[in-house]
C-alpha cells in the first residue's frame, strides 16, 4: 500500500490580529530582522507595522523594499547582499506570493552555495538549513506562506525558475484577513481564482492524497462561496476570513498534491508577456478543465456537489459541466480578461506560442493533469484561451 508525506510549516497562526504576534514569534528565531517587502506595503504601512511589532519585542530591523508584481533573480540578489550586510539572522515576508517567493530564495541562498538559478529543476539540493522565514500574505490567493515551491524569473532569458525543495517553506506562516483589506478589486480577483486553480489542481492531481483531497475541497467551498463578496464588498471581514483560510488550505494541498496544466501553460505568460500570476491562471482555467472533463468527470463530479449541494442527484457528467459553467460564470463576473483584452499582442503571441507550449510540458505540472497534454494540444488550448468568452454557455472545446 503506498504511502503518503503531508510537508506544511511547524507552526501556522492565522485569524484576525494574528499578525500582532510577528514580533513573539521572530523573537523565537533570532535577533536581527530583514524585512522583504514592496513598495504598496509600505506606502500602505504595513511594513511599519512589522517593524513596530518586531521592534516591540526588542528585535532589529533591516529592510529590503524593491519587489515587484513578479519575482526575479535581481530581487533575490539584492536582498542577499543587504542580508548579508547587515547580518541578519531571521527572515519576515509581507505582501503577495511575489515578495514571500523572494524571501524564501533569499532564506536558502543565505546559507547555501552558487546562485538561486543552480537549483532549477531540483537537480541541486540545498544542503544547509536556511535561515528561518515568517510568511505573512496580505493576499488571500497564493499560498505560498505555506508551500516549499519558490517561482522566480531569470530576467536573461524571461523563464520562470520553479524550485521545490523542503528547504523552501517558511518555519511560521502568519494568516492575518484583515492584511486582505487593502487588496483592490482587480487584485483580490486575480489572487482569488488563483487560490481556486490551486485547490481544483490539487484535487484533479495525478499525485493527490487522501488529506490534500480533504483540504482542496473545504479550499473550493469556502472560495467559490466567499470569492464574490470579497470582490463586491472588500472589507467584509467573514469574507475575507473565509478567503484567507481557503488560499491556505488550497495552499497546504497543491504544496503536497502538486499542480497540473493550468499552471505549466501559465508561467510561460507570466515570463514572456508580464501578465501577473493570478491573472494569467484565471485566463486558462474554464479552457483547461473542458479539455479535461472527460478524464476527470467524477473528481469535477465530486466539486459540484461541494458547490451546489441542492444538484447531488444529477449524475456525473452533469455536474462536471455544471461545475465548469460555474467557473466561466465567476470569471465572467470578477471581469477576468482573456489573453487578447488584457493586450497581448497577436503577432507576438503567434511568434511565441510553440515556444510557451514546449516550456509548459518543461515545467512538469502537465504531466500531473488527468488527461496529458500533447505540444500541439497546448498550442490549440493556447490559441482557444487567447480570445476565450467566458460570458458563453457553449465549450469551447469539443
Amino acid at each position: 500500500m503506498a504511502f503518503h508525506q503531508l510537508l506544511m510549516p511547524s507552526r501556522i497562526l492565522y485569524g484576525e490580529g494574528s499578525f500582532g504576534e510577528v514580533g513573539k514569534q521572530a523573537q523565537l528565531l533570532g535577533k536581527k530582522v530583514l524585512i522583504i517587502s514592496d513598495p504598496i506595503m509600505d506606502k500602505i504601512g504595513n511594513v511599519a507595522l512589522c517593524e513596530k511589532y518586531l521592534e516591540e519585542q526588542g528585535l532589529e530591523t533591516a529592510k529590503y523594499l524593491g519587489v515587484d508584481t513578479e519575482p526575479t533573480d535581481v530581487h533575490v540578489k539584492e536582498a542577499l547582499a543587504i542580508c548579508h550586510e547587515e547580518q541578519c539572522d531571521v527572515i519576515v515576508a509581507v505582501g503577495g506570493g511575489s515578495c514571500i517567493d523572494t524571501a524564501k530564495a533569499v532564506a536558502v541562498m543565505v546559507t547555501n552555495e552558487g546562485t538561486i538559478s543552480n537549483y532549477v529543476g531540483n537537480t541541486k539540493p540545498f544542503t544547509q538549513k536556511p535561515l528561518p522565514l515568517i510568511a505573512v500574505p496580505t493576499t488571500a490567493g497564493t499560498g505560498s506562506e505555506v508551500t516549499s515551491v519558490t517561482v522566480i524569473i531569470d530576467q536573461a532569458t524571461d523563464v520562470k525558475m520553479m524550485i521545490k525543495q523542503p528547504e523552501l517553506l517558511p518555519a511560521i506562516a502568519i494568516v492575518d484577513p484583515v492584511l486582505t483589506f487593502s487588496c483592490p478589486p482587480s487584485v483580490t480577483a486575480a489572487t482569488g481564482v488563483d487560490a481556486l486553480c490551486h485547490a481544483v489542481e490539487a484535487y484533479l492531481s495525478r499525485r493527490s492524497q487522501p488529506v490534500t483531497d480533504t483540504m482542496a475541497l473545504q479550499a473550493i467551498e469556502l472560495i467559490m462561496n466567499n470569492l464574490r463578496q470579497a470582490y463586491n464588498q472588500g472589507e467584509d471581514v467573514v469574507a475575507r476570513d473565509k478567503m484567507a483560510l481557503g488560499s491556505m488550505l488550497a495552499g497546504v494541498a497543491f504544496s503536497n498534491a502538486s499542480v497540473t496544466l493550468v499552471h505549466g501553460m501559465s508561467r510561460p505568460i507570466g515570463a514572456l508577456f508580464h501578465v501577473p500570476h493570478g491573472v494569467s491562471n484565471a485566463m486558462l482555467l474554464p479552457a483547461v478543465l473542458e479539455f479535461t472533463k472527460e478524464s476527470a468527470v467524477e473528481r469535477l463530479a465530486e466539486i459540484g456537489r461541494i458547490i451546489k449541494p441542492e444538484w447531488k442527484d444529477l449524475s456525473n457528467q452533469e455536474l462536471a459541466d455544471i461545475v465548469i459553467l460555474e467557473v466561466k460564470q465567476l470569471c465572467q463576473d470578477l471581469k477576468i480578461p482573456n489573453m487578447k483584452t488584457w493586450g497581448i499582442d497577436q503577432a507576438k503571441f503567434q511568434e511565441l506560442v510553440s515556444k510557451m507550449a514546449t516550456d509548459a510540458l518543461a515545467s512538469g505540472s502537465p504531466g500531473n493533469n488527468p488527461k496529458v497534454p500533447t505540444h500541439e494540444e497546448i498550442v490549440q488550448l493556447y490559441q482557444v484561451c487567447y480570445e476565450y468568452d467566458f460570458s458563453t454557455q457553449e465549450k469551447a472545446i469539443q
